[in-house]
């Protein structure tokens, strides 16, 4: 198995990125601005977000966190939202997801200045933005010199959304997709189950490459991939206090397969790319 480093690649990209910033505190001009929305008291969502501050000040960029309680209302953070859209020092907008469910999170993104969607989330969105996640899985293809022309992919999912997204980026890069929608597995009944599972490893078994994002941990093992496939795990499980992937480490350790570990893959890339994405949207700007 060759293990992809997604950790490294993402310290390339952030190179990138303070070259970049360098140039901007040389030429004497503001550094880009990232404003971050976060509602309610989520733990993963406070550590994301403190993480990306952290790894924002590292690469030159700064960040302004507008903190709210959980029972904000709709009305307040749409308010603060479109205050963002209009405030010229404020490059960048991002909201950390999920939102607590009384507030309609459709309805808050469509809120935000196309111009400012950091995370690339709206369809009228620039063309030199790009969805993190969709942008590390084209960077870690090129790093590995993945050539798509006349190869398949199948993406295991658990939304309609992620899967729709990442099946379009997929087929605009020259592969014949397979999208396959386990949502709700865990609560189906065992047959139910069984045929889910046979049909997303028949699916997988015929692919060179397999993007899962499911958040189940070890389900794809060494009967679900050929030699030679490229395993990008999106999933993020906890067992027993250890991060787990969708993927089985230990079972696909024996094959001849490229993989992104959990941790250490793509984690560390949505991040790099986030910040080019504000890098982006500032030069663009300027």
């Amino acid at each position: 198995m060759f293990v992809i480093d997604g950790k490294s690649i993402a310290d390339k990209v952030k190179d990138e990125i303070v070259a970049e910033t360098i140039k901007i505190a040389e030429s004497g001009s503001t550094r880009p601005n990232l404003a971050i929305i976060l509602v309610g008291e989520r733990e993963d969502s406070k550590l994301y977000v403190d993480l990306k501050q952290k790894e924002a000040f590292k690469v030159g960029i700064d960040t302004h966190l507008y903190k709210f309680t959980e029972d904000t209302s709709e009305e307040e953070i749409l308010e603060a939202v479109g205050f963002l859209n209009i405030d010229p020092e404020i490059d960048a907008i991002l909201i950390q997801l999920p939102l607590p469910e009384h507030l309609n999170t459709g309805k808050i993104l469509e809120k935000l200045d196309s111009e400012k969607d950091a995370d690339g989330f709206l369809k009228d969105k620039p063309d030199f933005v790009l969805s993190p996640v969709i942008a590390s899985i084209f960077r870690i293809l090129a790093e590995i010199a993945f050539e798509p022309t006349g190869k398949k992919a199948c993406i295991l999912h658990n939304s309609e959304i992620f899967g729709d997204t990442v099946k379009e980026a997929l087929i605009e890069f020259d592969l014949n997709v397979t999208a396959v929608s386990l949502k709700d597995f865990g609560l189906k009944n065992p047959e139910e189950q069984n045929k889910l599972f046979l049909k997303a490893q028949k699916a997988c078994l015929s692919a060179d490459l397999i993007i899962s994002a499911l958040g189940l941990p070890g389900f794809i093992d060494d009967t679900f991939v050929n030699d030679k496939a490229v395993i990008i795990d999106i999933g993020i499980s906890k067992v027993d206090g250890k991060t787990k992937g969708d993927a089985d480490f230990e079972a696909l350790s024996k094959k001849n397969v490229w993989l992104t570990p959990v941790p250490g893959g793509v984690g560390p890339m949505t991040i790099a790319m986030l910040f080019k994405n504000v890098l982006a949207i500032y030069n663009h700007k300027k």
